[in-house]
């Protein structure tokens, strides 16, 4: 048995870039691992060696493979990213006409403020996220989701600091991002916190002063509240922490451990040394984060260099039948 750090410290200290380099090099009991065991060594690769890892789709989940969100019906949901909860006349002109055009039943608002299309045929997912024509919003992923905004003081008479346009940039700057787990972000123009940034893994609220920022809520099954991590005056700078705090979270966070659970383990003291005492240390954490991001390929419009095995989208009777080009990847 290895631990989670154990597994983690053998990646970093003996450059293994490859999930079956790491079984042989650890003597796993298993050689072949696990559907517990690969898609978290998968993870530790890919965030510590970004760029030269090779990520391996079939050690990730059936969401993560088929880039999607499987529902119990074997039906598949569909959330393209809105940047900050913002979007336009032509977005939505695009969501109704897939709508009607592969006769999606169920169109919703989710709670992160984005539009999710339920009940996607697996065989359609490739033709509806061409037709979208919108990024993919990695409802799926362990990645971020969601920045929450409200419209702050563009449009709101209480708002004190432009909160919807502060959730635009966090997003647009770590839309790509894989983690241990699932991330939501907020960002609310004023303490009356419309966009509920205090259970969020990050929330930044509004003050007259420039910004607050809170980390490691979660709105789960059971609910934790953020906790009050500094205070900031610029745009800029919440950009830097909240980087900072997720590659921080991303090298030292264990596979499907959420930011309360991170920070419980390693305490918010230890966190605030490596982020708020260490400048030098804190830009380049950030700097660390936009290296690894950059470049990387959107998975509905680049499903060559994502890695995406098209195959598992040909219905299983046209590949008996000779109808597609390629054998039909089989998934439970």
């Amino acid at each position: 048995m290895h631990g989670h750090q154990a597994v983690r410290d053998a990646i970093r200290e003996h450059r293994l870039l490859c999930v079956n380099d790491t079984f042989r090099f650890l003597e796993w009991s298993t050689p072949d691992g696990c559907a517990t065991c690969r898609p978290a060594i998968n993870y530790y690769l890919i965030s510590t060696w970004p760029k030269l890892a090779r990520d391996d789709p079939q050690s990730r989940f059936i969401n993560e493979r088929s880039h999607a969100n499987i529902q119990k019906d074997g039906t598949y949901s569909v959330v393209p990213r809105m940047w900050g909860g913002e979007t336009t006349a032509d977005e939505l002109r695009r969501i109704a006409d897939v709508v009607d055009k592969y006769a999606i039943p169920t169109v919703k608002v989710t709670g992160g403020q984005r539009i999710d299309l339920l009940g996607v045929r697996k065989e359609d997912l490739q033709g509806v996220w061409n037709d979208i024509g919108m990024p993919c919003g990695h409802a799926y992923a362990k990645a971020l989701r969601t920045v929450k905004t409200c419209v702050g003081s563009e449009w709101c008479r209480m708002g004190t600091q432009d909160s919807t346009q502060l959730g635009k940039d966090l997003e647009h700057a770590m839309w790509r991002m894989y983690a241990p787990h699932k991330v939501k972000f907020a960002v609310s123009g004023c303490p009356r916190n419309c966009a509920e940034s205090g259970i969020k893994d990050v929330g930044i609220i509004g003050v007259d002063s420039g910004w607050e920022m809170y980390v490691g809520g979660n709105g789960g099954i059971k609910t934790e509240v953020a906790q009050f991590f500094t205070k900031l005056k610029t745009a800029e700078e919440v950009m830097e922490y909240t980087g900072a705090f997720m590659q921080l979270y991303r090298l030292e966070g264990w596979y499907l451990e959420r930011t309360v659970h991170y920070l419980a383990r390693v305490g918010l003291d230890y966190v605030k040394r490596r982020i708020l005492d260490d400048e030098a240390g804190r830009k380049a954490l950030w700097a660390d984060l936009q290296a690894a991001l950059e470049g990387e390929p959107d998975p509905w419009f680049e499903t060559r260099r994502a890695a995406v095995d098209t195959r598992q989208f040909i219905p299983i009777l046209a590949a008996a039948t000779g109808a597609g080009t390629h054998t039909t990847e089989i998934t439970a």
